[in-house]
């Protein structure tokens, strides 16, 4: 039978409010009361119900966490910011994946407040109006890591896209590339549109016409990639170097120029974007944007402890952390 807090009171012979206070770190109680509560728990090999401390509370001191896919790198480094900030905290995490379907995503929105989490991490590649209109309606707050929310009606954590999608265009511009291309993601996302945005204003600053057939659009993976460079290849511009959006498909672009032949960076120069460690697997390493991915997990959750203690934020539920260009061996 499971030990329950009455049986430790009465083992120690004292009040369950005591037992309650030592469990919970009150300092009011006596340094021999508490000596002798801690050891028949530990006797008992009593565990605190953390369902009815719930109960009791209000609190569940869990928060749930919703990402695409956790074997994917990308959110694996952002899950693991989450869950780093949640357990200096002393927070539970409740992880689920979503597999980037808006059903799947609602499903786990609504089980994660059914199971009375205390807040919520979301992680989502396109945030519609009717995500918007579902988080408003959460009785607990909502924090978005790396998921771009244009109205900023809900709280979020990302780098400037636009921003870093021109420097990048912009080094390969100095550089004395005039046509550039782009391997983007999914054209709907908002975050790729943002990227898509700075790459053209980039060009635009230059003094160079955007051509659409510079702009691939791929899935992330790495055979898409391998995929694009023929795509590339095809252009009449020929251009010579590539802005990829993200590292798995960057991948993909290095080796299909090997296979066929081509060098990196002689023939080809490289730029990818989030800096996860496949950007050093890969010979040569290829030079990224810097997205600080464990930081954007990290600040997350620490934005959802504060909403969540109704802490003062000082109106920065908007959060926009620094990016740079991590130069390597696929640019000259």
């Amino acid at each position: 039978m499971n030990v329950t807090i009455y049986d430790v009171a009465r083992e120690a012979n004292v009040s369950m409010a005591t037992v309650s206070r030592v469990v919970n770190g009150n300092p009011n109680v006596k340094p021999a009361t508490r000596k002798k509560v801690l050891e028949v728990i530990e006797r008992l090999g009593y565990r605190p119900n953390a369902v009815a401390r719930g109960l009791a509370s209000k609190k569940t001191t869990t928060v749930g966490v919703i990402i695409p896919d956790i074997s994917s790198i990308f959110y694996a480094e952002l899950a693991r910011g989450i869950e780093d900030i949640a357990t200096m905290y002393k927070y539970n995490i409740i992880l689920s994946n979503s597999d980037e379907n808006k059903d799947k995503e609602f499903h786990l929105l609504n089980t994660m407040l059914g199971k009375q989490v205390d807040g919520i991490v979301f992680m989502g590649s396109n945030i519609t109006d009717e995500h918007v209109a579902e988080f408003k309606k959460s009785p607990v707050p909502i924090v978005l890591a790396g998921s771009l929310e244009e109205s900023g009606q809900i709280p979020s954590v990302n780098i400037d896209y636009e921003a870093a999608a021109y420097d990048a265009v912009t080094q390969f511009v100095q550089g004395g590339h005039k046509n550039v291309a782009f391997l983007a993601g999914n054209s709907e996302e908002p975050i790729n549109q943002k990227k898509l945005q700075g790459y053209k204003r980039a060009l635009s600053d230059a003094g160079i016409s955007f051509n659409e057939a510079n702009v691939v659009e791929g899935d992330y993976t790495y055979d898409s990639g391998i995929e694009s460079f023929d795509k590339i290849l095809e252009s009449e511009d020929n251009p010579r170097a590539v802005l990829v959006g993200a590292d798995e498909m960057a991948l993909g672009i290095v080796h299909a120029a090997q296979d066929k032949g081509y060098n990196v960076p002689e023939d080809y120069e490289v730029i990818s974007f989030d800096n996860t460690r496949l950007t050093l697997m890969v010979r040569p390493q290829i030079t990224t944007i810097v997205q600080p991915l464990y930081d954007i997990g990290a600040v997350a959750m620490r934005l959802l402890t504060k909403l969540m203690n109704n802490e003062k934020v000082d109106g920065q539920e908007t959060v926009i952390l620094p990016h740079r260009v991590e130069n390597r061996q696929s640019t000259k």
